[in-house]
C-alpha cells in the first residue's frame, strides 16, 4: 500500500499543482511506474472544474461564463501543462525536418501556431461545456470522466511509443508495465461510465465516448511517430488534450 500511494502521489505531483511533493518517499519511483495513476490525477482535475461549472450554476451565471471559469479551474490544476504541451507540438509542425521540428519545440517561447492551437482548444472547450449547460449533470460527469480517460491515453502511449529524443520527460519518464497501462486504461474505462449514464443510451453513449477519445489519441500519435518519430512530454500534453475534446464533442453530439 505504501508503494501504490508514493506511485499516485507521484502522478498526482507531475500531473497537476497539488502540493504533495511532501508525500513522496525520499526516492521516488520512476514516473513510470505511476503511469497508472494518471486518470486518478484526471479525475481531480476533472472534478476541480465541475466544481466551478456547479458553482456557475447555484450563482445563475451565463452558461459561457461559467463554462469558461470551469474550463479555467482544469488549467489552474494542472498549471497548464497539457496546453503548453499542446501548443510546442503545434508550433513544431513548422519545422521542415525532424530535427528542426524537435527544436523548435524546446524553444519556451510560443509562435502563432501554438496560440492558435491554444485559443481554439479553450475555445472549443468551453463552447462545448457551455452547449451542455441545461443539463450540468452531464457537463460535470463530462468534465471528470473525461479528463481522466484522456490521461490514461497518454499512460498508453508512453508504453506504446518510443521516445523521440534521449533528453525530456518522454525519455526520463520510462515505459510503463504492460500491467501498469492496463490498469490506466481500465481505470480510464470506468470513469467513463460516469457521464454514460447520463446518456439516453449509456452502452452506446460509452463506446461512442471510448471511440472518440481513443481515435483522436491515435490519430495524434501517428502524426508524432510520423514527423518526430515518437512520443516526448509535449506530445503526451497534446494527446490528452486531443482526446478530452474529441469526448467532449463527442458528448454533446450524443446529448
Amino acid at each position: 500500500m505504501a508503494r501504490v500511494w508514493a506511485q499516485a502521489a507521484l502522478a498526482l505531483v507531475w500531473l497537476t499543482r497539488l502540493p504533495l511533493g511532501r508525500f513522496l518517499p525520499a526516492a521516488p519511483p520512476p514516473l513510470a511506474q505511476a503511469a497508472w495513476a494518471f486518470p486518478l490525477a484526471g479525475l481531480v482535475v476533472g472534478l476541480a472544474g465541475a466544481a466551478v461549472l456547479a458553482l456557475g450554476v447555484l450563482t445563475g451565471l451565463p452558461a459561457a461564463g461559467a463554462a469558461l471559469l470551469a474550463v479555467g479551474a482544469t488549467i489552474l490544476a494542472t498549471g497548464g501543462l497539457h496546453e503548453d504541451g499542446l501548443a510546442d507540438l503545434a508550433d513544431g509542425t513548422g519545422g521542415a525536418t525532424r530535427e528542426k521540428r524537435l527544436e523548435i519545440m524546446r524553444d519556451s517561447r510560443i509562435g502563432s501556431y501554438g496560440v492558435l492551437a491554444l485559443v481554439l482548444a479553450v475555445g472549443l472547450r468551453a463552447a462545448v461545456i457551455a452547449a451542455l449547460f441545461g443539463q450540468p449533470w452531464l457537463a460535470a460527469a463530462g468534465m471528470v470522466g473525461l479528463a481522466a480517460a484522456s490521461r490514461a491515453g497518454m499512460a498508453a502511449g508512453l508504453r506504446l511509443m518510443p521516445p523521440a529524443r534521449a533528453g525530456g520527460l518522454g525519455h526520463a519518464a520510462g515505459r510503463p508495465s504492460r500491467a501498469g497501462t492496463a490498469w490506466a486504461l481500465a481505470l480510464g474505462a470506468a470513469a467513463l461510465a460516469w457521464p454514460a449514464l447520463c446518456l439516453p443510451h449509456p452502452v452506446t453513449g460509452w463506446l461512442a465516448l471510448a471511440a472518440a477519445v481513443a481515435a483522436a489519441q491515435l490519430w495524434l500519435a501517428r502524426g508524432a511517430m510520423r514527423g518526430l518519430g515518437g512520443q516526448t512530454g509535449d506530445v503526451l500534453g497534446a494527446m490528452q488534450q486531443t482526446g478530452e475534446l474529441a469526448g467532449l464533442v463527442a458528448l454533446v453530439a450524443l446529448a
